[in-house]
């Protein structure tokens, strides 16, 4: 049984073993060396001390996956701005898990008053965006080569959510 909870320090090492499949074989995270143990608690610390959701899903007990969201950007104007990730065991890749951990994740965005969420994805990554536009995320942006990892240059395109109507007034 699935069971999605709000991550803490004591998951950092089974979030780091889900991650870092991504950051050493492919091309999906631009990170370029294995993130360790107490830099992924760190992580962890920094996203819920700035007040957005770091939520892991775990089946049986265990963590298969996880998604969090950080600021879009550091000026002031940004404040209703988020940028989101979402990772699976690739053993669990397609199972649906990813659409229930993305969508609390998402649930979670709209009770903190947040406007629009936006999501890179390094390009190709089909499965990622079929995720995304499942969702309701429209393609907005597209830059070509703009990482070089395992020897190639990749594209990152992106995906944006409005988490409230167009006509939604921000909040003080």
């Amino acid at each position: 049984m699935t069971h999605i909870r709000p991550a803490c320090r004591a998951d950092a090492a089974r979030i780091c073993a889900i991650y870092n499949y991504y950051v050493e074989g492919t091309t999906i995270s631009f990170e370029e060396t294995p993130v360790a143990e107490h830099e992924m608690a760190k992580r962890i610390d920094d996203v819920q001390g700035g007040g957005l959701p770091w939520l892991v899903l775990t089946d049986g007990g265990a963590i298969v996956g996880y998604a969090y969201a950080t600021k879009w950007r550091a000026r002031p104007a940004y404040r209703y701005a988020v940028e989101s990730t979402v990772y699976l065991d690739p053993a669990l890749a397609g199972h649906g898990h990813g659409t229930r951990l993305y969508a609390q994740l998402l649930d979670d965005l709209r009770t903190r008053g947040l406007h629009t969420v936006i999501a890179g994805i390094a390009q190709p990554n089909e499965r990622s965006v079929r995720l995304h536009e499942r969702l309701g995320f429209a393609k907005v942006a597209h830059f070509a080569e703009v990482g070089f990892k395992l020897g190639q240059w990749i594209d990152v395109a992106y995906w944006q959510m409005r988490l409230a109507p167009p006509d939604a007034g921000a909040a003080s």
